[in-house]
């Protein structure tokens, strides 16, 4: 005998294009750090209901992009310099695990092929100006780096330290491209490639070392 439920599933799609809205605007600067997000705004902004705005919230909160507080709603996310450095040293300590144990990488196939599509998407978005797209293939990139090391354990710890640095890996993308190129943050994960090429550990994580992702976010402690 099939049960009745009465909760209620939103098309994915909605919730996807709600949640995409948000995190595009978070990430382009568009809502800086400490902004309030409104659940009414957003509906009459997309022109839906509350359901998938909630719920683009509540996901968008598990990824450490925004912050629920308690009577008072949702708001941006505020890191200071200590929580950023943090995250980015233990990102780094991931990162190295993950080349010590990957590499040096099989002489079958290619094993970067997955890097190398994430670079050739971040390069076809950045040539469109596509901001949104160009950062999620940036942390594809990283992502694919990490799962060099085929250690799924290692690949869910790394996500959610990921996730929490979409902001200031875009913000540092952004500002190095108003300060001198948009091109340049595309040569530096074209060399960051060049050095998991040559095959070496200790040239491939000497290269995330000097891959210049604190650079341009100007962190004073």
């Amino acid at each position: 005998m099939r049960l009745r439920t009465n909760v209620a599933v939103l098309p994915p799609s909605l919730v996807e294009m709600t949640t995409r809205h948000v995190r595009s605007a978070i990430l382009s600067g568009e809502f800086e750090p400490g902004a309030r997000i409104v659940e009414e705004t957003l509906c009459a902004r997309l022109g839906t209901s509350r359901a998938p705005v909630r719920e683009a919230l509540r996901l968008l909160d598990q990824e450490g992009l925004i912050e629920h507080l308690p009577r008072r709603g949702f708001r941006v996310a505020v890191w200071s310099p200590t929580d950023v450095l943090q995250l980015f040293e233990l990102r780094r300590v991931l990162e190295r695990h993950a080349i010590e144990r990957a590499f040096p990488l099989p002489a079958e196939g290619d094993p970067l092929l997955t890097v190398r599509a994430a670079l050739d998407e971040m390069r076809t978005a950045d040539e469109r100006g596509d901001a949104f797209e160009r950062d999620e293939a940036h942390r594809r990139f990283h992502t694919a780096i990490v799962a060099l090391a085929g250690n799924r354990q290692l690949d869910l710890a790394y996500e959610p330290i990921l996730l929490k640095l979409q902001l200031p890996m875009a913000r540092n993308i952004r500002e190095e491209a108003r300060k001198t190129s948009h091109y340049n943050g595309i040569r530096r994960h074209t060399e960051l490639l060049a050095a998991l090429e040559r095959n070496d550990p200790a040239v491939a994580y000497d290269a995330l070392q000097r891959h210049g992702e604190l650079v341009y976010l100007d962190l004073k402690i």
